[in-house]
């Protein structure tokens, strides 16, 4: 596709990710660097939906309406080249990880759980649900001095939280999806710049593969300093991930074709959902410069399962 004519919704935001597309064409967005989730509407008028503290990361709408978000519990930032750029090291404000249920009408943040078979979760990032009402989500971690905490890749009901035998160890596992049918689990890591897939053979169960990394079969990694950070899916299932560093949407196909990169100018782009009638309307988080941009997208976004 060729290079799509990008318009900025609205600006201001601190370190905005998790978009998620609402029915009345307002874009709701987490801010890491606020602590807070906040609704855009189509002119860019900004309104909190809820302050939860910590640091809101990915968010996804659950089977019973409510708005259901990973918080990685508090990063620090520094300020590079104009860049809003996160640390990686755990700062010492971090009120650790946890799954939050929010209630968007009232703003209510409900903790839902912070730890899996007695490991505390560290830096809970994206999130998923499919079919079942079951939710896939990743840890990415956290470095902590010279100490890095491993991540892994957890499945869990709304309300019950699977034990450790159930998650996948991965290497700052990041944006997390299905595919049309649920039947291919897909997982960016943003260090290792891999994008991971498994065959999916029941809710919360996927094939082991001996592969490295995730332990998923390898579908697609880039050349060079590029990092994937969260993704998306479309109607023809291929895999659309923030690309770091190059600030871009690489569009990658189920077979692990590189189709195409869609530029954003924000070395910090993190996120992608779709909206608008069609679901041919991408709107990207460019948390760098703090902004929630929208363009125009060749196909539509893949209908979620709420």
């Amino acid at each position: 596709m060729s290079q799509p004519e990008i318009s900025e919704v609205t600006s201001g935001l601190r370190f905005p990710e998790g978009p998620v597309a609402m029915p009345d064409g307002s874009v709701i967005v987490v801010e890491l660097g606020g602590g807070c989730v906040t609704r855009v509407q189509p002119d860019g008028t900004k309104t909190e939906v809820a302050a939860p503290g910590g640091s809101p990361n990915g968010a996804a709408i659950g089977p019973d309406g409510a708005l259901y978000v990973c918080n990685s519990g508090g990063w620090a930032f520094h300020d590079i080249i104009g860049l809003n750029i996160p640390d990686t090291e755990i700062p010492v404000h971090y009120s650790g990880g946890r799954i939050e249920r929010i209630d968007i009408e009232s703003g209510k943040a409900e903790v839902l759980y912070t730890e899996c078979d007695g490991n505390k979760l560290i830096g809970p990032n994206d999130i998923v649900f499919d079919a079942d009402g079951g939710m896939w989500f990743t840890d990415h971690g956290r470095r902590q001095g010279r100490v890095q905490h491993v991540g892994a890749i957890y499945y869990a009901q709304p309300r019950r939280l699977v034990d450790s035998r159930g998650r996948v160890p991965s290497d700052s596992p990041n944006g997390i999806g299905l595919s049309p049918g649920g039947t291919r689990l897909y997982a960016a890591e943003t260090h290792t710049g891999r994008v991971y897939a498994w065959n999916v053979t029941g809710p919360g169960e996927v094939e082991r593969n001996a592969a490295g990394g995730a332990q998923g079969a390898l579908l697609c990694g880039l050349p060079g300093m590029q990092l994937f950070d969260s993704l998306g899916i479309d109607d023809d299932g291929n895999v659309v991930v923030a690309t770091l560093v190059t600030g871009a949407l690489t569009v990658i196909s189920p077979t692990g074709e590189v189709l195409d990169q869609a530029l954003t100018g924000d070395p910090m782009t993190t996120n992608v959902c779709w909206g608008g009638a069609d679901r041919r309307t991408a709107y990207v988080t460019c948390s760098g410069t703090g902004r929630l941009v929208s363009m125009p997208w060749p196909r539509p976004g893949l209908q979620l399962n709420y």
